[in-house]
């Protein structure tokens, strides 16, 4: 009986040893570039350590980190073959689009394919013969059951002369990259080209860690100087926000800057660098793509390190559904501004006209009555950067999660400011740093934050429970707006009509073969929306005039006043019809500092604007 049981605990010592193996396996990746002419590159995945007797569930993502609707990827993928390790062809199956099932690998499996990519973003793979920009989840497949599965990978660069950047960690070829497991790989985007590098140290942590620039740009090497140091002031301005840098894992953040014609405009964070990406060069005006860097930077803590529940962990097969990018994208959208004016790169007054857009699109957005800053980022899966075909209502319904929360950030800050003195919307943004987000474990936040933890965090920062609840129940899950006039007034600035007097119609006309025709939805809190006029619908006379172009409406408008009731007659759809439209003044917003109206800025005003505006470098 004793060695019955000797041998079972033999047996069952074995097999957790099998079942650890093949529970860590290995993931081995090589890609090369021999059709890059035609935005083609070859890649080679092997899967080792994989269980036996079990098909393996090969996918193509479906998202992207810092993208939250989902893409598919897939349909770029083609020409795919999976082999054993021996080198005998496997069966492969497609239960689905983003899926190829490989039966008949026993340990390890090939498989072989070819990768269309000609939109280099944060989010799409651009391939051409001069350079490489490469979003992972675009370019390379993962296998079910490996999730945590260590990974190399090998860009076999078409010269020499290349040079690769990435986050990947670095080993002794120049070729080669890893990456702990599948979730830091995806996260990790790569640029391959004739590059340039410019990096500066910094001291955090007790620690001493490496700011990188890697530029793909026509301009000159002193324009690449200019630029690295403009960005320098953008890193230390951001440092002195949370008080620290983050723990960057490998010792090395890098800005993968692709600045060539070719390229798709967009920014994309991502825990250790992030991919810029425009078609505009900085030759000629350095400072031209500062704005997307102090965004993204911004987000190497929050978002990727104080990151929502709701995001943690990504999810590459479908899209995240957050209640959180108010704070994610917006607090960034409002500090990307923010720290760009205390930078030293633009004036007070120009930080106000921003703020402007800002605050009249969220005061004026008809989606505001309909979605919370909460709702409208559980609205991100539709809206970012999704396709669709068919016509929707997000005119009306609803308003950008990066505007809102920015909008949002704003009131917050100043209201802090106003009513708890020496309070301000970076000790907020510290206390959630260290509660939620300096403290990590397998390259993920210790602690993703919910609703609840936000609002108590505000509470805690204030010592005022009761403040906490009403300005998360009225602002954030709510639709109210503070009061922006009252406390932009504080610092010196005047939330105004752009228009005064001046009427509006909700509507982009146009005007082709001697008609008017609304161009898009109507808004909801419009004149012509009221008066039952939609987009699509000519006008055919208005207040009794015929009309056969913009303008003339335009000069008849000019003749009437907020309150007047004219008559408008309308093709809709094959049918005439006559409404009655009441005009009203045109409601949009702007801010402008009181230096620039002639308005008096006193002492007490400069002082609170210095405190919001002014640098934290030396304080």
């Amino acid at each position: 009986m004793k060695r019955h049981n000797s041998l079972l605990s033999i047996a069952y010592s074995l097999f957790l040893l099998t079942s650890s193996v093949v529970a860590q396996g290995k993931v081995d990746y090589e890609i090369s570039f021999p059709n890059a002419v035609h935005h083609e590159a070859e890649i080679t995945a092997t899967f080792s350590g994989i269980p036996a007797n079990k098909p393996l569930e090969v996918r193509m993502s479906r998202s992207s980190p810092g993208r939250y609707a989902a893409h598919e990827f897939a349909r770029n993928v083609y020409n795919v073959k999976a082999s054993s390790e021996q080198g005998a062809e496997l069966t492969i199956t497609r239960p689905h689009a983003f899926q190829w099932n490989i039966s008949g690998g026993r340990g390890k499996v090939v498989v072989k394919y070819t990768l269309f990519g000609d939109l280099g973003s944060g989010t799409w793979t651009g391939i051409d013969h001069t350079m490489a920009h490469l979003s992972i989840p675009a370019t390379f497949i993962w296998a079910k059951g490996l999730e945590n599965a260590p990974v190399t990978v090998r860009f076999r660069r078409p010269s020499a002369s290349w040079k690769i950047a990435t986050q990947l960690v670095p080993t002794g070829d120049p070729e080669v990259f890893t990456a702990p497991h599948m979730q830091y790989f995806m996260d990790s985007p790569t640029m391959l080209g004739e590059l340039r590098f410019r990096e500066w140290p910094i001291q955090s942590n007790g620690k001493t860690y490496t700011i990188r620039l890697a530029i793909n740009d026509e301009c000159s090497d002193a324009e690449v100087d200019e630029f690295a140091g403009m960005v320098k002031k953008i890193v230390d301005e951001q440092i002195a926000v949370f008080g620290e840098s983050p723990d960057f894992d490998f010792g090395t953040y890098t800005f993968i800057a692709n600045y060539v014609p070719q390229i798709g405009g967009d920014g994309m964070e991502h825990r250790n660098s992030t991919s810029l990406t425009s078609s505009r060069s900085i030759k000629g005006n350095p400072r031209a793509n500062l704005g997307t860097v102090s965004h993204e930077f911004f987000h190497a803590w929050n978002v990727e390190r104080l990151r929502p529940r709701t995001l943690e962990p990504f999810n590459f097969e479908d899209a995240n559904v957050s209640d959180g990018l108010w704070l994610a994208e917006g607090f960034t959208q409002y500090y990307g501004s923010l720290l760009m004016k205390r930078a030293g790169f633009g004036d007070d007054a120009g930080f106000g006209r921003g703020m402007g857009f800002t605050v009249n699109a969220v005061v004026n957005g008809p989606g505001r009555l309909i979605h919370s800053p909460v709702e409208m980022s559980q609205r991100a899966v539709f809206e970012d950067g999704g396709v669709t075909s068919a016509p929707n209502n997000s005119n009306n319904i609803f308003i950008s999660y990066y505007t809102y929360g920015a909008a949002v950030a704003l009131g917050l800050d100043l209201t802090l400011r106003t009513k708890f003195p020496g309070k301000t919307l970076d000790d907020y943004m510290r206390e959630l740093w260290q509660s939620y987000g300096k403290h990590q474990k397998n390259y993920a936040p210790s602690k993703p934050y919910t609703m609840a933890d936000l609002r108590a965090s505000l509470a805690r920062l204030t010592g005022d429970v009761a403040f906490a609840n009403d300005f998360f129940n009225r602002y954030i899950e709510g639709r109210e707006v503070v009061d922006y006039e009252g406390l932009l007034a504080k610092a010196g600035f005047e939330l105004r009509r752009t228009r005064p007097g001046k009427l509006w119609l909700d509507a982009q006309l146009q005007g082709q073969n001697n008609r008017v025709t609304v161009g898009r939805a109507t808004m909801m809190n419009g004149p012509l929306y009221k008066a039952g006029i939609d987009r699509g619908d000519s006008i055919l006379t208005f207040d009794g005039q015929t009309v056969t172009s913009p303008s003339e409406i335009q000069t008849i408008l000019e003749k009437h006043k907020s309150g007047d009731t004219i008559s408008v007659e309308v093709l809709q759809r094959g049918v005439k019809r006559t409404t009655q439209v009441t005009l009203t003044e045109d409601p949009q917003l702007a801010i402008a500092a009181y230096e620039t109206i002639g308005k008096e800025l006193t002492d007490d005003m400069k002082k609170f604007r210095e405190g919001w505006l002014g640098t934290r470098i030396g304080r």
